[in-house]
């Protein structure tokens, strides 16, 4: 029989390590910066998953961590202060607070039963109260969403593709490339 609490936990991992492969190997500018109208960039994304990890697996549980999040702390947060970093943030420091994030919420996973009741505070009134199998779906979701908005940054980077990358050589992918693209064409007015 599986163990659903070990095999979300199992993906929770698994996405948090796609998500910081995504960093390998990138200069500062690279990391931080956006390539898409959103302002999507990789070490905000990963300063995002930090403030998750700590809230949604640590703080919905009276467990509070053992830093402050300054975007946090004075509410830049509600206009995205956590998607992007500062100048002052470098990628150590991120990637640390980030698997600081990990380890502390992977100690509330490991201590819980996945009926625990939680709370979360920043949630609408009368809609707060949740447990932790809830909160930790939600992890894997956001981090899996998250890990796959990296693919794509990374890809537009410097070419770097998904897990799949390699299931075809270049000439390979570009003639699957024009197949995709005529397709498309098919219905362009």
């Amino acid at each position: 029989m599986t163990d659903i609490k070990a095999e979300l936990h199992s993906k929770l991992r698994e996405s948090r390590a796609v998500m910081l492969a995504k960093l390998d190997g990138l200069s500062e500018y690279d990391r931080r910066r956006p390539l898409v109208p959103s302002g999507t960039n990789l070490l905000g994304l990963v300063k995002h998953l930090a403030g998750l990890e700590y809230t949604y697996l640590g703080e919905s549980f009276g467990r509070a961590p053992g830093e402050k999040l300054a975007w946090v702390e004075d509410e830049s947060i509600w206009e995205g202060a956590d998607m992007w970093a500062l100048p002052s943030e470098s990628s150590d420091y991120l990637i640390g607070l980030y698997q600081r994030a990990c380890a502390f919420a992977d100690q509330t996973v490991s201590e819980l039963d996945l009926d625990t009741p939680g709370e979360v505070a920043h949630w609408p009134e009368g809609g707060r109260k949740t447990t932790l199998g809830v909160l930790l779906i939600r992890m894997v979701a956001e981090t899996a969403h998250h890990a796959g908005h990296a693919d794509v940054v990374r890809e537009l980077i410097d070419g770097q593709g998904g897990s799949d990358a390699d299931m075809l050589d270049e000439e390979d992918w570009q003639a699957y490339l024009v197949k995709v693209r005529q397709a498309a064409e098919t219905f362009r007015d």
